[in-house]
């Protein structure tokens, strides 16, 4: 597995400091992100997910600990919109460049509104997808936000 992707290219080029972490990636989880918190032995609330949605249709990138759901009404007002949906696999695949298991929020296709549960900067440490699967970044959650330009906001449901 090439530790290289367009993910830690871009935190490199940000200078954002970060560590790479590989683990067993099960594509027959029940949850990818919990997988992964397992695997790397961490608690849920410090390994991120990174999902794909659309907010009055339009695309968006929505990041929260693995073992929490989105709110959708709250992302739609999150991003000033009326309406929230997950966005289907394949046009996910095909907006952010990545597969489905190794999205990351880092070196997508285009740059997206981005809208970060507040409850995970609130942690020293996060890991997200490192932009293959079963490759992780572990970094600080106030540089991923900075970096993305991301909303801080409730989001859970």
């Amino acid at each position: 597995m090439s530790k290289a992707t367009r993910a830690t290219r871009m935190l490199e080029a940000a200078k954002i400091t970060f560590s790479v972490h590989v683990y067993d990636y099960d594509p027959d989880a029940d949850s990818i992100g919990l997988q992964a918190a397992e695997a790397l032995g961490e608690p849920p609330a410090r390994v991120l997910k990174t999902l794909m949605a659309r907010v009055d249709g339009k695309a968006a990138l929505v990041i929260l600990p693995s073992d929490a759901q989105v709110a959708m009404k709250k992302l739609a007002a999150a991003l000033g919109g009326k309406s929230a949906e997950m966005m289907k696999p394949g046009d996910a695949e095909r907006l952010s460049g990545y597969k489905v298991g190794g999205i990351s929020p880092f070196g997508q296709m285009r740059t997206l509104p981005t809208v970060i549960e507040e409850t995970a900067v609130a942690e020293p440490y996060v890991f997200l997808n490192g932009g293959q699967r079963g490759l992780q970044v572990r970094l600080d959650p106030r540089d991923a936000a900075a970096l993305l330009q991301a909303r801080v906001r409730a989001i859970i449901a």
